[in-house]
């Protein structure tokens, strides 16, 4: 049977993993050291850590890969391919090239669109109707290996990071199973990926967060359930951050204000004006509080027509 070393940390590597140890002799798991999380800093374990125990997988934490760090443990556990999906460090040419099959990592997107460390992220952002995996042979270049196998899912309208995380997570863990039986078996053939077409989908920060209502309804829209339920975009009210979750496009009906301006607040939602179109947000966070339905915060009188929101704290 095939011999395979996980590499991997978040949930979205937890279906792959358990995918792997169905069909193949999982030797062991690399994944990222614990980290203090939350009010009181606990020292947290990564989530494929803790499904790992659960089925006596042995797992390793190393600090770093560099200066042949893990080389006595390949040649321990002799792994026959790395799979790896979102480790969050780059493997050192030792660990690339140990492997009979080489190193599998299954990508968020379809390369070579997206690459880098917010693919999913990105690709609601920007409205795309299509996304997916990929697997690829890692190479030295940060998602630039060769293709193996690709596997398409639709962005639906409302879809949010959460969904289509979920989605991918579940259809990733179908490809980098299929990938590596085919590749132990010569039935694929690499693909070069054409870099001119390449996209980078950089790190999500706070600044990428902050909500420009002069901005298109869709590009808002967009924004909001790229950035939702994490880490969620932003705006200001009477000087105060509000963070929306949810929201959806309002239909014409000839009523217009200006950008951010609050053109009714009732049992809908909050219906906003932008630079083009209308929006309405039907869930949000207030400065200080839990999540709550806009309903909740208009009966609340948090906002009313003819409120602006900003894109400064003013």
């Amino acid at each position: 049977m095939i011999k395979v070393l996980f590499m991997g940390t978040p949930d979205f590597a937890v279906n792959s993993f358990l995918a792997l140890c169905r069909e193949f002799s999982v030797v062991g798991v690399l994944t990222q050291p614990d980290k203090p999380k939350g009010r009181g800093y606990t020292l947290t374990p990564p989530p494929i850590k803790v499904e790992a125990e659960k089925l006596g997988v042995p797992v390793y934490q190393p600090e770093t890969l560099k200066d042949f760090a893990i080389k006595e443990l390949l040649e321990e556990l002799s792994p026959d391919v790395i799979a790896v999906v979102a480790y969050g460090k780059i493997l050192p040419s030792y660990v690339l090239d140990f492997p009979k099959y080489g190193c599998v990592n299954l990508h968020g997107s379809i390369l070579p669109k997206y690459r880098g460390a917010a693919p999913m992220q990105r690709a609601i952002i920007d409205g795309e109707k299509v996304t997916g995996v990929t697997t690829q042979l890692m190479a030295q270049g940060i998602d630039t290996g060769d293709m193996l196998e690709k596997a398409y899912v639709e962005i639906n309208e409302n879809d949010n990071f959460e969904d289509i995380h979920d989605r991918l997570s579940a259809v990733g863990a179908e490809l980098i199973v299929s990938t590596i039986k085919k590749l132990s078996e010569g039935q694929i053939t690499p693909e070069a990926q054409d870099h001119s077409l390449a996209t980078h989908a950089a790190k999500i920060e706070k600044e990428d967060c902050l909500i420009d209502f002069y901005c298109d309804a869709p590009i808002i829209h967009n924004l909001i359930r790229g950035l939702s339920p994490i880490p969620l975009s932003f705006t200001y009210l009477k000087g105060k951050m509000i963070k929306i979750k949810t929201s959806r496009i309002a239909e014409a009906d000839g009523i217009f204000g200006k950008a951010g301006e609050v053109l009714s607040a009732d049992s809908k939602g909050i219906t906003v004006a932008c630079g083009k179109g209308k929006l309405v947000i039907t869930e949000l966070v207030p400065e200080g509080k839990k999540a709550m339905s806009a309903v909740s915060f208009v009966n609340g009188r948090g906002v009313a027509a003819g409120d602006i929101f900003t894109n400064i704290k003013e």
